[in-house]
């Protein structure tokens, strides 16, 4: 057994170093490998691989949720969150630094991608708050920490993936994912108001000094209404039982393209380029997925999951120290690897070891989405670094400096998750005892 484990590890090496594409890397080395230890009629088993992956029932979704995260990446949506939330955030310490991260948790809900999230609340976020004086320190790094809830907030494109990976159900991943996410967006809030009360001079004074109105807070209530009606429309046709996810994507996808065309953002060159970017990251995605599928199943063929497994389970960590070092090794993973990259190559080996150490598959795919999202901010390839130096122009190691409060707020709530894992399993269990 291990020499099959080092073969595989210097086929995937080989092929990912080599700079192909990730997706046909983990296909490449999947196919090797039964090459080499397996006779077996890898023509009928590929296309079999390939035809049971790519029509996967719980895929459906997928697609329509990247539409409408495209389609809403082309509205005016960044400048209504603005406008809509600064009145609110006033209310706090730290005042419109919180426009990161409300902007963030409402983005997160409709768009399911946490650099899109970056992206579109950054657009307007970190300027405006750069003209009125705020620390950047704090701007950027709120909004480093508080884009990766774009994958943690349902609808959620990498739940989907862990949901058909991992054999579990996808509404349960985005039930498993509320809870979580309000509190992680919670943390970071905190943490401003903590930062802003210790430093005063973060927030500048002409702010302090001016509070907006009642009137005015609600009045910037009818910027929000679009959004929220459509984070209604999606997640409430789910969670009570009236759509499947599919369904309620396609049901997003209508109310994109509604609020889209209500501002004037569905011209015949934008409707181009979400037809592209969409086709694009679909393409991405199943090309991994499918590399993914034909490397687990070579792993399972022979048996390489099962024997880490009982190595791993030999030396009887305890849960604490199981988890301690899943973190360390996903954080050196994220340093090379993107999010979905990551899950899809860990999973098939990862999975039925926390599974024997009686992790619940639905918990361990939440903590799974977090540490993830700590790989979006940790360099070299953490991609939320990407999008934040192009919105300010700043290096990539000073933006992950401004995100370090972030993700050691990540850390520290994945243990607070293992101390109390019903903040992730009480929602899912409601619905399977609301459906019994």
């Amino acid at each position: 057994m291990l020499a099959v484990v080092l073969t595989l590890g210097a086929l995937l090496i080989a092929f990912l170093g080599s700079g192909v594409w990730i997706g046909l890397g983990l296909g490449a080395t999947g196919t090797a490998m039964l090459a080499l230890f397996r006779d077996i009629p890898l023509d009928k088993l590929l296309a079999q691989y390939t035809w049971n992956i790519l029509t996967t029932q719980e895929l459906l979704s997928l697609p329509m949720f990247i539409v409408m995260g495209e389609i809403l990446f082309r509205t005016r949506l960044s400048q209504s969150l603005f406008n809509g939330l600064a009145p609110w955030a006033s209310l706090l310490p730290g005042r419109l630094l919180h426009v990161n991260v409300f902007g963030s948790t409402i983005f997160a809900a409709i768009s399911g991608s946490s650099a899109a999230t970056t992206q579109v609340v950054g657009r307007i976020s970190l300027t405006e708050l750069e003209r009125r004086g705020y620390g950047k320190s704090i701007a950027v790094g709120s909004l480093a920490g508080a884009g990766t809830l774009g994958f943690l907030i349902p609808p959620s494109n990498i739940m989907i993936i862990y949901g058909v990976l991992g054999d579990v159900s996808v509404l349960k991943m985005f039930m498993a994912g509320v809870v979580p996410g309000i509190l992680l967006a919670g943390c970071f809030m905190a943490w401003i108001m903590i930062q802003a009360t210790l430093n005063p001079a973060l927030v500048p004074h002409d702010e302090t000094s001016r509070r907006a109105t009642w009137g005015e807070r609600f009045h910037a209530l009818r910027d929000l209404a679009p959004v929220l009606l459509l984070i209604v429309a999606i997640l409430g046709s789910m969670y009570t039982g009236i759509a499947t996810p599919s369904e309620s994507a396609a049901v997003g996808v209508l109310g994109a393209a509604l609020i889209a065309h209500s501002q004037g953002g569905l011209t015949r060159q934008s409707l181009r380029d979400i037809a592209m970017g969409a086709v694009q990251t679909c393409a991405m995605i199943a090309l991994i997925l499918l590399g993914a599928s034909i490397l687990a199943s070579a792993a399972a063929f022979l048996g390489i999951p099962r024997a880490i497994s009982t190595w791993v389970t030999a030396f009887e960590l305890a849960p604490l120290a199981l988890i301690a070092v899943l973190i360390v090794l996903y954080l050196v993973i994220g340093c090379f690897l993107d999010g979905f990259s990551m899950m899809v190559l860990t999973l098939p080996i990862v999975l039925p070891i926390v599974k024997a150490a009686g992790f619940d598959p639905i918990w361990f795919g939440i903590f799974l989405v977090i540490v993830i999202e700590m790989a979006q901010i940790t360099p070299p390839v953490g991609f939320n670094l990407f999008m934040l130096q192009g919105l300010t122009g700043l290096e990539l190691g000073r933006i992950a400096r401004y995100a370090l409060p972030y993700l050691t707020i990540m850390i520290l709530f994945v243990f607070l998750l293992l101390a109390v894992p019903d903040l992730v399993l009480w929602l899912p269990n409601r619905l399977t005892t609301g459906a019994g």
